[in-house]
Formats: structure tokens, sequence, C-alpha cells
């Protein structure tokens, strides 16, 4: 059986000064060989592709539509304003998080594999038309 996506809810913890997640726990600290931080403009996309062998654990905070394609089949989910999903993307399953908000949002990617700019691990594969 191939694995699948999980996508996890996770608390904000919010004050008068802004809020905090913690997007990984102990449990994933030990496979973790890269740390990218992502900012993205309204309306833009981040991925429309799939890795061929790295598991990627993404914190996406809302407002933001996120797409993936698993056994051939299409799922979407929207995380909302406010909000922080953790997700897991096994190799192979191709992903795209557009911002539908009216301001840039933070992702925060986590992979079990270092980046390589010589020797990239992504394919393209258009979930969502730029």
């Amino acid at each position: 059986m191939n694995p699948t996506v999980t996508v996890e809810n996770l608390p904000v913890i919010r004050d008068a000064r802004g809020w905090v997640v913690e997007p990984v726990e102990e449990r994933h600290l030990p496979g973790i060989r890269n740390v990218h931080v992502v900012w993205t403009e309204p309306g833009r996309l981040r991925g429309n592709h799939y890795h061929r062998a790295t598991t990627e654990i993404l914190l996406v905070t809302g407002p933001a539509r996120v797409c993936w394609e698993e056994e051939g089949r299409r799922q979407e989910t929207v995380v909302a304003e406010g909000e922080a999903r953790r997700f897991f993307f096994p190799p192979g399953v191709p992903h795209v998080i557009q911002n539908i908000g009216t301001r840039p949002i933070v992702l925060v990617a986590f992979t079990n594999r270092p980046h390589d700019p010589a020797r990239p691990d992504t394919v393209r594969h258009v979930l969502i038309e730029a």
C-alpha cells in the first residue's frame, strides 16, 4: 500500500503580539534534512509539482487552497484565515498551494532530503493553472 497524504489541524496560540504554531513534533525532527520558508503573494501558487523521492511536511497558514492528487483522485481543502494545518506529502503525490487571501501567507516546508539545486527532486504536475 502506498503512503497517503495526511492533514492535521494545528493549534494556533494567539496574544497581543501575534500568533505561534508548532509546525513539527519531536517525532519528526530526526528525519528532517531541509527546512525552507516560503512567502506567497495573494493569488499566487506554490508547488504544481511532485517529488520523486522526497517526503515533505508542509505548514500552511491561511487563507489558502491546497490541492493534491492521490491514486488518480484530486483532493482539495481550504485553510481558513487564522488557521494552520500540517500536510504530509509522500513522494509521487502532486500538490499545489494557492494564496486565496488579500495579504501574503507563509508556508514552511520540512523535507527528509537535502535540497540539491543541481539535481532537483521536483517534477512539474499542474493541478491549478496559473
